[in-house]
């Protein structure tokens, strides 16, 4: 019998080992050998091997017994009583002489092992063992299930990784990545997802040299969910909205949709503005955060003018106006912004953001917008972002900025 308090600490190591490797190529091969490796003298394992699937069979991969040793076969078909057992049991001892025919060693005496690991859909393998005498089904299957167990999670671990990294790339490809040049405007923006990614969203609409439009958003959630209602979210107001368009009734059939769906998220806030030349500024407000409207010692608040998108099949929406004189900027947020807190848990508040913005008007768009997540981030103690950020500032340029634009002295980056 195994000494317990070795067996744990031979197979903590590892179980840590599965969780720490590089996933790469030889991640499998490495896995089969270490057990052995560990468990060769205890469990009376030995030759080990590894099969892959590939088409209707399982190839051998990498075989790691003795040199010169009589190798099993090296394919054994999809459909054979062999595979099913493994993955119909997770692992399985082939001490049965009319099963596993297919794992033995031609003319060896010794009792096949194998157990099932799974990938996805594409490819799953086989580990493979030979048991020599004085094995014990019990601590071969405790051992077995474990090692299993461990693969299992971290492999899926990786697949999921993979996926939501392919999420974020479609996600960034899908907002703006440079805010457009608009006659007479200075725009920056700038977003931190709090994962991979996120649930906030921003966008701007082009329709004429007169106006354009600029949305902000934020999905319930972080993750994949409010990711898929970002996309749906971006898609239906560049498919809905255009020039001269009704913005109340886009949104609001925008808002059936976002009802009906059953794989994202279910709840958004948004706003939606259209701004022309002349600094008027058109919008709606679907429960987001109160955008500020600053010019001077004036702060205007664009105050939701309806609920909230998604709970509810049917909405009340109503559309509301600004004016935006020459020199006034315009700050659109998310609450990942205000909601911050600091060790003491006080929020960071619209109040300080408020001020911050005040204080800092004459900024160009970029600095302001780098200046605003800056004195964010240092409140919460620099501590990793627990909500996606996004602000949008928009300046409506008076004539010394826009002198200072066409001299160069802007002093903008690309976000």
């Amino acid at each position: 019998m195994i000494d317990p308090k070795s067996f744990y600490r031979k197979m903590d190591s590892l179980l840590i080992r599965i969780g720490e490797e590089s996933d790469d190529y030889n991640f499998l091969p490495s896995i089969l050998k270490a057990l052995e490796a560990a468990f060769e003298g205890d469990l009376h394992i030995s030759n080990g091997r590894l099969y892959q699937e590939e088409d209707d069979g399982f190839v051998l991969f990498e075989p790691s017994g003795p040199r010169g040793a009589a190798l099993p076969a090296r394919r054994i078909p999809i459909d054979s009583e062999t595979v099913r057992q493994v993955f119909r049991h997770g692992s399985y001892i082939f001490d049965d002489p009319a099963l596993g025919a297919e794992l033995r060693d031609a003319g060896a005496a010794s009792v096949p092992a194998a157990f099932s690991v799974v990938r996805g859909p594409a490819r799953r393998w086989i580990f493979a063992y030979d048991l020599t005498e004085g094995w014990v089904r019990e601590e071969i299957q405790l051992c077995m299930n474990a090692v299993r167990a461990a693969l299992l999670y971290r492999l899926s671990s990786e697949t999921i990784r993979s996926d939501m990294e392919q999420a974020a790339e479609i996600q960034r490809s899908l907002l703006p990545a440079a805010a457009p040049h608009v006659e007479g405007f200075a725009i920056a923006h700038r977003a931190q997802p709090a994962e991979l990614v996120g649930g906030d969203l921003y966008d701007y609409l082009r329709f004429s040299d007169d106006i354009f439009g600029v949305s902000i958003g934020d999905a319930s959630g972080h993750g994949l969910p409010a990711a898929l209602l970002v996309r749906d979210v971006v898609t239906g107001l560049r498919m809905g909205l255009e020039e001269e368009m009704k913005i109340v009734h886009t949104i609001r059939k925008l808002n059936g949709v976002i009802h009906r769906s059953t794989f994202s998220t279910r709840f958004i806030s948004l706003f939606y503005g259209e701004v022309e030349r002349g600094g008027n500024l058109l919008y709606v407000n679907a429960g987001h955060p109160p955008p500020l409207l600053v010019h001077g010692r004036r702060v205007q608040e664009l105050k939701s003018t309806g609920m909230i998108l998604g709970p509810l099949p049917e909405i009340s929406l109503q559309r509301a106006f600004a004016f935006m004189p020459p020199g006034a900027v315009l700050v659109l947020y998310s609450d990942g912004i205000f909601e911050r807190h600091n060790a003491q848990k006080e929020l960071f508040g619209i109040e300080r953001l408020t001020d911050l913005v005040i204080r800092h008007q004459q900024q160009r768009p970029r600095a302001l917008v780098d200046l605003i997540f800056e004195t964010v981030f240092a409140f919460g103690e620099e501590k990793p972002w627990e909500d996606d950020a996004t602000v949008v500032v928009i300046t409506r340029e008076d004539e010394n900025q826009r002198l200072d634009r066409a001299a160069g002295l802007s002093g903008d980056a690309p976000p």
